[in-house]
């Protein structure tokens, strides 16, 4: 027969086990998989993506699609095409960041005495 306390204690493990089951989910959702891994700013771009910082960080998501294609033309003018630099990437126009990551953006173009230009390239697994 079965006894009532073994019952119990199994159901008890049963039950920690659907529990911590449920934890595992929510550390995966820390790491985001679609998200950017580097970036490639300058200082256009740099400037536009602080001008929307408060917007991009009030979204309620552990993700942010950032979009700085148009940054260029916020004023309604569109920029001159920009000069081939040597050994420059091209800058990141647009990605998937966490808020953590738009955080340590924000926090490595800020920096003193930092350089933008040509480019920056940002490493965000390292934030």
């Amino acid at each position: 027969m079965l006894r009532l306390d073994h019952f119990g204690s199994r159901l008890a493990g049963t039950l920690l086990a659907v529990a911590m089951a449920g934890v595992q989910p929510v550390m995966a959702q820390d790491s985001c998989g679609l998200c950017a891994r580097t970036i490639v700013i300058d200082s256009a771009l740099a400037q536009c993506f602080l001008d929307r910082y408060a917007q991009l960080t009030a979204r309620v998501a552990n993700a942010v699609a950032v979009n700085l294609e148009d940054c260029e033309t916020d004023r309604g003018v569109v920029a001159a095409l920009r000069p081939p630099q040597a050994g420059a990437e091209p800058p990141t126009l647009r990605f998937i960041a966490s808020l953590a990551q738009l955080e340590c953006i924000k926090a490595k173009i800020e920096e003193p005495g930092v350089v933008l230009d040509p480019s920056l390239t940002i490493n965000l697994d390292a934030c």
